[in-house]
């Protein structure tokens, strides 16, 4: 009885085998609601700088009730991924 030539060892599939390139990945930071408040704000400052009848406690009062609303936008956000699962 002969026994069968010897095969290359293949490496195991088991494991960290240190020639793969997948790797864990992050989220991208932000959201589109960040950029759309981040507009806004941008908006809100052209309108402040160029127009005369706006004041800097107006542009404050403007850009206070955007950022509200953006907080409870991402609160309401949160709150439905919670209920999900």
């Amino acid at each position: 009885m002969a026994t069968p030539p010897e095969q290359p060892s293949r490496p195991s599939t088991y494991g960290y085998q240190g020639t793969t390139l997948d790797i864990a990945r992050l989220p991208i930071p932000g959201n589109a609601e960040l950029l759309v408040y981040v507009i806004v704000l941008l908006i809100f400052a052209l309108i402040a700088i160029f127009d005369d009848q706006v004041s800097a406690d107006r542009f404050v009062w403007g850009a206070t009730w955007v950022t509200v609303g953006y907080f409870i936008s991402r609160g309401l956000a949160k709150a439905t991924r919670v209920l999900e699962q």
